[in-house]
């Protein structure tokens, strides 16, 4: 198996369960059980150290795990999306807008502004025609 293979599988299964519940209740009790302690230590820099770097390092790890889970599945809702417009009636040039330039993009994002301008007056007119007693 791959390394790449191994890390998205890790990721995915990490991003899962720390979406649970019970990670949520297991870092509340790390977080109650280090307060705890601090008369112990008497809340000392060493004392507030412990949970800094802990939270940070579990942060900055939880960083790429997550984004690495996000990206395949942005892929994968891409690759939907794709093949619902392929076998649509819809434009075949919308295929794979992410991959185009950001001046493209917004040509393309006010022309359908634009269609959506003009079906929001049909839907006007259409409205208005139906209001009995309008004697417009």
């Amino acid at each position: 198996m791959s390394m790449h293979t191994t890390f998205g599988r890790f990721a995915a299964a990490i991003a899962r369960y720390s979406g649970k519940p019970a990670a949520f209740v297991v870092a509340a009790l790390l977080i109650v059980v280090w307060a705890a302690t601090g008369p112990l230590f008497g809340f000392g820099d060493t004392w507030q150290l412990v949970i800094n770097t802990g939270t940070t390092i579990i942060t900055f790890l939880m960083v790429f795990l997550i984004q690495n889970t996000q990206n395949r599945d942005t892929s994968a809702l891409q690759i939907k999306l794709d093949e619902l417009i392929r076998c649509s009636k819809a434009h075949n040039a919308l295929l794979n807008l992410e991959e185009l330039d950001d001046q493209t993009l917004e040509r393309i994002r006010r022309h359908y502004c634009h269609l959506a301008e003009l079906a929001r007056d049909d839907l006007e007119h259409f409205e208005d025609s139906l209001r009995p007693g309008d004697k417009r």
